[in-house]
């Protein structure tokens, strides 16, 4: 009879963990949790502050209506100034962005970039102050034009405004302020398609656009959505520029060339709030919920779609 012998199986030497390695780990789990932890403490304030004004009755509230009639050209305004930000700044931003990073000598892609980056470290409020004196009173021409050729789309059937000062300008403000925002993100994405596959779509006899539709924008598809919806972010949320460029008239319309126009909620807050008291400040933190929380679904909603292309990698 023959006996088997059982060999202990080799031990696996364990890692060495540094003490540099546990510190930032340690560091990077409470950086994640403190976050958590600031959402969840903004969350709670805004339903505590916001919930006398959820109750109460609507002769109570600020012009006797309903809470929700109150927020609700205020949501409508928000998204639709937001809208037309993102409509006319994504396919600019894309542009721009593959212009720097494929089309462009690397001097003048360098100098651009850099130029591209230094429009969002100007102040908001300049923004709204060129918006009101210098666009506002150019686009009243335009405006008129739309109204007499294309009156028939209810997005311009007028009457034009005098003084310029219309939805149309606030969102083509938004859109200028956002743009910064979506082109250096496509670019940074564009940059980083692989290299192996545009010189393989070239070595086929693509052209150059026809690379960048087969090999550069699939790759990039995921991260412009992202720049996109930081971009749609920043317009949300915008304050003194909508402030000042728009002429509010409590409406919710989608007529984008009258001089009736909702206003937003961050706007409406930065304008009401200086002179609130009492249930007042709750109705406007309410709404401050209200902004709070599409937001928060505009994130989320963006961070499923990344995830959807979150498969897709360069190297496969």
């Amino acid at each position: 009879m023959t006996t088997t012998e059982v060999r202990p199986e080799p031990r696996t030497a364990k890692p060495v963990t540094q003490l540099g390695d546990r510190i930032f780990a340690g560091s990077a789990k409470g950086a994640g949790i403190l976050i958590l932890v600031v959402l969840a403490g903004v969350a709670a304030f805004l339903l505590t502050e916001a919930f006398p004004a959820i109750v109460a009755p609507a002769e109570d509230l600020p012009g006797e209506q309903n809470l929700l009639l109150y927020i609700w050209p205020l949501l409508f305004g928000t998204l639709l100034s937001a809208v037309i930000a993102l409509v006319v700044a994504t396919p600019l931003a894309v542009g721009v962005a593959l212009f720097i990073s494929h089309y462009a000598p690397r001097r003048i892609a360098q100098g651009l970039g850099y130029l591209v980056d230094l429009l969002a470290a100007v102040p908001s409020i300049v923004y709204g102050l060129w918006g009101v004196g210098v666009l506002a009173p150019a686009s009243v021409g335009l405006m008129t034009w739309l109204n007499t050729y294309l009156g028939w789309i209810p997005l311009f059937a007028g009457p034009v405004s005098a003084t310029g000062r219309t939805m149309l300008v606030t969102g083509l403000v938004l859109a200028v302020m956002i743009l910064p925002i979506i082109t250096a993100v496509a670019r940074e994405v564009f940059l980083q398609a692989p290299r192996l596959h545009e010189e393989a779509a070239l070595a086929l006899g693509a052209t150059r656009w026809e690379m960048i539709k087969m090999a550069v924008l699939p790759f990039g598809r995921s991260g412009l959505v992202s720049g996109a919806m930081l971009g749609l972010g920043r317009a949300l949320g915008e304050t003194m520029a909508v402030a000042i460029v728009l002429s509010v008239s409590g409406v919710v319309t989608f007529n984008l060339v009258s001089s009736g126009n909702p206003s937003s909620i961050a706007a409406n807050i930065a304008l009401q709030f200086p002179e609130a008291s009492g249930l007042g400040v709750n109705v406007l933190i309410a709404s401050g919920l209200v902004l709070f929380v599409v937001t928060l679904a505009v994130n989320m909603i963006a961070r499923y779609i990344v995830n959807r292309r979150s498969e897709f990698s360069g190297a496969n």
